[in-house]
């Protein structure tokens, strides 16, 4: 079966069909069959990771370099733990990597793990004193749960991105960088300009890995100005 460069599976010549079965929605049955025949769900697989999306994170290294031996991270909305296993990766035996998620994030060996809802009152305090002293990588994969109506999902996405920010304005190095993600819609430009006063660099960037029909895009924040 042929590859890309990054070791993924690729999908050609191979398609998985999905029996019906009685009582199953039309809706479930579709996604069961997309899931199987996914390359990225295969290759998260192969690779150990608990997520497809970790491959997505690993796309936005290979593009902007964002990790390096030694690195202090913290991953908002980490859950179930992909975007977290690279970020271990990446940063070596001498980074550190902190977890958080209002879902319960099962051990992962090199992160520390903190169940917390980002929305909660208090909750910036609490993630400053769980890390303990600055990072120099905020990473955001949160979004809210969709209600199908593209306009209410992104604005409730930009309200999550708009909590990472506040935190890595708290939180980050001078030089550190921020990555949220957010769903294409038009409304993130009073984001994107604040951005924009706060770091040297921002840049938009669809990975491969996000799926064609998603509206997700990243915003990719360097160069922290303290």
């Amino acid at each position: 079966m042929a590859r890309s460069k990054n070791g993924k599976e690729s999908s050609r010549g191979f398609s998985v069909k999905l029996k019906t079965a009685k009582g199953r929605k039309i809706s479930s049955t579709r996604w069961l069959q997309r899931q199987l025949n996914d390359p990225y769900v295969r290759s998260a697989k192969v690779a150990g990771y608990r997520s497809r999306s970790a491959w997505k994170l690993v796309e936005l290294d290979d593009q902007f370099k964002i990790f390096w031996p030694g690195c202090r991270i913290l991953d908002l909305g980490a859950a179930p733990g992909g975007w977290t296993q690279v970020s271990v990766q990446k940063s070596g035996n001498k980074g550190v990597v902190f977890a958080v998620d209002k879902l319960s994030i099962d051990p992962i060996p090199g992160a520390k793990c903190l169940k917390l809802d980002m929305k909660g009152e208090g909750s910036r305090k609490l993630v400053k004193n769980f890390c303990g002293d600055k990072v120099d990588i905020v990473l955001s994969d949160m979004a809210a749960a969709t209600t199908g109506h593209r306009q209410t999902d992104h604005i409730r996405t930009i309200a999550l991105c708009e909590i990472a920010f506040e935190i890595a304005k708290e939180i980050l190095v001078e030089g550190g960088i921020l990555i949220v993600k957010v769903f294409d819609g038009g409304t993130e430009t009073s984001l994107l300009t604040d951005l924009k006063r706060s770091f040297q660099k921002v840049r938009h960037y669809k990975p491969p890995a996000s799926r064609k029909g998603s509206p997700e895009i990243y915003l990719i924040a360097q160069g922290f100005k303290i």
